[in-house]
């Protein structure tokens, strides 16, 4: 049942809204356009703030739907081994070819259900942030290294997948933090 669970995690994780939105409404495929991901952040700047919205929604509630599995399904397995599937479906969705977004939107769906107060305190340092330098993706990174900060209120394993989830976040940024260094790193101009 455990594996089962996982794997649909994974399945859920894999549910390329980014992909769907853009072909269905707009005819392109949005990985062709911007950074060339499917995440919310390129889906804003390459359809528009009100689609991109969209996608960041759905995006971080199949990290809610992924992460609430054990619980609607009454299996005895962690919520943040789901989340993890969720995550990894979401960056490397088998559904658009393995190439997916950067795990920030469905992290954050995956924290709503597991620590909701963690969740909370990430959106305020992520906007805070976002506010001050206007990057995207440093938001993402320090919101994610608050979460890890905070998950020390919790148990073992939301400590562990926090710091991995941190770790993963980070890396998945690693070429925009190159950008930030040569200041080549688009700005939001949205907020």
């Amino acid at each position: 049942m455990s594996i089962l669970i996982l794997l649909l995690g994974y399945l859920v994780g894999s549910i390329p809204f980014g992909l769907i939105i853009g072909k269905i409404f707009y005819k392109i495929d949005i990985r062709e356009h911007g950074s060339g991901n499917l995440g919310g952040t390129n889906a804003i700047r390459v359809l528009g703030k009100v689609p991109g919205s969209i996608v960041m929604v759905c995006d971080l509630l199949k990290g809610t739907l992924a992460a609430s599995l054990p619980f609607l399904l009454s299996a005895d397995i962690n919520p943040t081994g789901v989340a993890i599937a969720a995550i990894l479906g979401h960056c490397y969705p088998v559904f658009a070819n393995f190439r997916g977004g950067k795990a920030v939107a469905t992290t954050a769906g995956a924290l709503l259900f597991i620590l909701p107060f963690g969740f909370l305190i990430g959106v305020i340092i992520f906007l805070i942030t976002l506010k001050l330098s206007k990057y995207v993706s440093l938001s993402s990174s320090i919101a994610a290294l608050s979460f890890f900060i905070y998950s020390f209120t919790a148990d073992i394993y939301v400590q562990v997948f926090s710091l991995l989830i941190s770790i993963f976040i980070i890396y998945k940024h690693k070429e925009n933090f190159k950008r930030i260094k040569s200041k080549t790193e688009p700005k939001v101009s949205w907020i």
